[in-house]
């Protein structure tokens, strides 16, 4: 799927959508994205800072999707585990960066080369207009080489 459409349709999610996420950018070649939240009256908590939720959720799916495309249908991708760290109280339009390097993608294939696992971790910052981070976020992929003959991997994540 071409990058543009995929942040397209993700803008009108309705999970981004109404949470007031916006993708910004979804380079062509799926190695960086960034993510923006403005301050709204629907996603405001009861002290008037943005909702932790909303936070975490404008970092959610991307590490996931970015190295998904990157691996191709040889690999099973899934979101393993996340963190979320809150720093300062964030206010205003905040933003997420995320930037997938030949680092990230050599790691996971040297891992799972021999049918193995790779339960690799991803750090991403959200921050202010200031530059101040507002939040941590830490996201787990687990990536596997898919085994011949059987499309679904035993040791997959499964959604309970």
């Amino acid at each position: 799927m071409k990058a543009s459409h995929l942040r397209r349709g993700m803008n009108l999610w309705p999970p981004f959508l109404f949470a007031g996420i916006r993708v910004v950018e979804l380079s062509d070649d799926y190695r960086r994205a960034r993510v923006r939240l403005r301050m709204h009256r629907w996603n405001r908590n009861y002290v008037g800072t943005h909702f932790g939720g909303s936070l975490f959720a404008m970092t959610d799916p991307f590490w996931m999707l970015l190295v998904l495309h990157h691996l191709g249908r040889e690999h099973l991708v899934w979101d393993k585990a996340g963190e979320i760290e809150f720093v300062t109280p964030g206010r205003g339009t905040v933003t997420a960066e995320f930037r997938l390097t030949d680092e990230h993608l050599d790691e996971i294939r040297s891992r799972t080369a021999d049918g193995g696992k790779a339960l690799v971790w991803f750090e991403t910052d959200v921050v202010d207009e200031t530059g101040a981070v507002v939040a941590r976020t830490r996201k787990q992929v687990y990536a596997r080489r898919k085994r011949r003959g059987n499309p679904v991997d035993a040791d997959a994540p499964r959604a309970v």
